[in-house]
């Protein structure tokens, strides 16, 4: 059985460190472009245009009913075959934009959830002065729908950031690329695998501890 190497786990902590600024750019870039998505997609669910429904039903349903890891190696290694100027799309974009599409699916179910929790007399005061759909989701329902949805959205960004460890099958030295990279040249699989753990809960746990300060701090308005 072999010791750990200790010395050689210190030494590779840096080295995993030098990809964070990499995976939380992938995690974050890929939240935003889901949020924005997944909005407009909750919005629709809401007031259900016809057709366009029936669309994101499809859309939601295939993104959530398909692995991380297929669609992402639809869009890397698939859709270049059919759309020749997506073989332009390198790792990285490639990975972000599976991010995207995937946890948008999620999210926009739960900000529909925290859509139509919303009290309905909010939504027939704003009618009654005349305001069009749009301007009651912009600027009644959705910042109301925001506090619900917050803490979930926080979990998704959690899971998107560990999701981004699937981003080296793509090519993409991040933090598990690195992992995977110094493991092979050492042998030292299981020390390295082990930092690249730790890092990522390390990561997780802060994440954690900022999801709870948010609750507490939306909640506070409508403590008694």
């Amino acid at each position: 059985m072999q010791a750990l190497d200790f010395e050689y786990m210190l030494g590779l902590v840096p080295v995993i460190l030098g990809y964070v600024p990499l995976t939380l750019g992938m995690a974050a870039a890929g939240m935003v472009c889901a949020l924005v998505l997944a909005a407009l997609l909750a919005v629709e669910r809401v007031i259900r245009v016809p057709v366009l429904d029936w669309l994101v039903v499809l859309f939601i349903s295939f993104f959530r009913g398909t692995p991380l890891l297929v669609q992402l190696f639809l869009f890397y290694y698939g859709l270049p075959q059919v759309v020749s100027f997506l073989t332009r799309i390198d790792g990285v974009t490639a990975a972000i934009l599976g991010l995207t599409l995937h946890f948008a699916a999620y999210m926009a179910e739960s900000i529909r959830a925290a859509i139509i929790g919303v009290d309905r007399s909010q939504w027939e005061a704003a009618q009654s002065i005349g305001m069009t759909q749009w301007q009651l989701m912009l600027r009644i329902i959705l910042p109301q729908a925001a506090r619900v949805a917050a803490p979930t959205l926080v979990n998704y960004f959690i899971d998107m950031l560990k999701g981004t460890s699937l981003a080296f099958t793509l090519g993409v030295t991040e933090m598990m690329g690195a992992a995977q990279k110094e493991a092979a040249g050492s042998f030292r699989y299981f020390e390295a695998f082990l930092v690249v753990a730790v890092i990522y809960w390390v990561m997780v746990e802060a994440l954690s501890q900022g999801q709870k300060w948010l609750e507490t701090y939306l909640n506070k308005a409508f403590v008694r």
